[in-house]
């Protein structure tokens, strides 16, 4: 014998925004693949909403389908009132009307059903509740999870009972799990196999996120950009070079301005050395008092910096600080200094 979820009809979830923030939604929707956008009247409220109809349309204007309020304390004032939403210029077939589960609320949503209307019953917090909107007929039923556990509900046991009362007795209604707090709020919702769930922005942004995720990615960018890119395209435009006539202070002063720990010694663009911070700190350990009008050649190292050419891959260039142990490199063109390679610009 079959299990009820063994027999349920295969569809996808779907993906909400919740929210009344227009940047939020502008930049939720880009993603292309929300179903939809639930709001509330406190959403709107919070946003300083001036224009309640004319907010209704622009939103409608933004959106796949568009879930909003049509409240009234009886079912004709909430039948009224979504037909008064919709003569606004609201497309039927993609809008939602929300209503507060009650008798009335019910009611209404069995007449506006009748007329095909879409209604979501919302602001469900027993089973009792949900089953009374999946009898009216109600296109949606919404438990709202975190507002339930607020109180020490088990929300999710709720949400769970709402799922196998659907499977046992064939409903059509869609489960939405919404008042949605946290990541772990959309892992239950999956697990749990309801129909749609609506996600607040903040939370929605982080559904991609894991830090794996990131360290691969970037990763990957660092050995694509080290097998893609040439020393010449990595080396930052800074002018590094001075004359050995040059003065530790004119050599300090380069180097702040290049951000780079240290220059090349040129003369008329042919490599003479290399002077470092390194070689700075070692030339005030033995000065007593120090006098920066020092021609540089009486501070520098002896030894020839590590050099490579423009045209080679940043891949080569890894290797050779790797190799040689050193953190620049001189770039050079076709015999010329060009510049200076850091091996922090292996990465960008």
């Amino acid at each position: 014998m079959q299990s009820t979820h063994e027999i349920r009809t295969l569809a996808p979830m779907e993906l909400y925004l919740d929210s009344a923030d227009l940047n939020e939604i502008s930049t939720a929707f880009e993603l292309g693949f929300l179903a939809g956008l639930t709001t509330t009247p406190t959403f709107m409220q919070r946003e300083g909403v001036a224009d309640l109809d004319a907010m209704l349309l622009k939103l409608a204007d933004m959106v796949p389908v568009l879930q909003i309020e049509a409240l009234g304390r009886t079912a004709e004032e909430i039948v009224a009132e979504a037909k008064r939403q919709e003569k606004l210029g609201l497309d039927r077939s993609k809008t939602v009307y929300k209503i507060p589960i009650s008798l009335e609320g019910a009611r209404a949503c069995k007449m506006l059903r009748s007329e095909g209307f879409l209604v979501n019953l919302h602001l469900v917090y027993t089973l009792q509740q949900a089953y009374m909107a999946m009898a009216a007929g109600a296109t949606y039923v919404c438990p709202l999870v975190g507002r339930l556990q607020d109180q020490g509900t088990d929300a999710l046991q709720l949400v769970a009972s709402i799922v196998d009362m659907k499977l046992q007795h064939g409903y059509d209604t869609k489960i939405m799990f919404s008042s949605v707090r946290h990541l772990e709020h959309v892992r239950n919702a999956i697990e749990l196999g309801v129909d749609t769930i609506t996600v607040p922005w903040k939370v929605m942004k982080q559904m991609t996120n894991n830090h794996l995720t990131e360290l691969g990615s970037e990763q990957f960018f660092i050995d694509n950009r080290r097998v893609t890119t040439k020393v010449a395209q990595a080396m930052r435009a800074a002018d590094v070079q001075v004359a050995p006539s040059a003065t530790i202070q004119e050599a300090l002063v380069k180097m702040t301005k290049s951000g780079y720990g240290a220059v090349v010694i040129t003369d008329q663009g042919q490599l003479q050395g290399i002077f470092t911070d390194g070689d700075v700190r070692r030339w005030l350990e033995t000065q007593s008092e120090p006098n920066l009008q020092t021609p540089i050649s009486a501070a520098a190292g002896s030894s020839m910096p590590s050099t490579i050419d423009a045209d080679a891959l940043l891949n080569e260039a890894a290797q050779a600080f790797s190799v040689q142990k050193v953190d620049q490199l001189v770039v050079l063109q076709n015999g010329q200094v060009l510049g200076l390679l850091d091996i922090q610009d292996l990465v960008g």
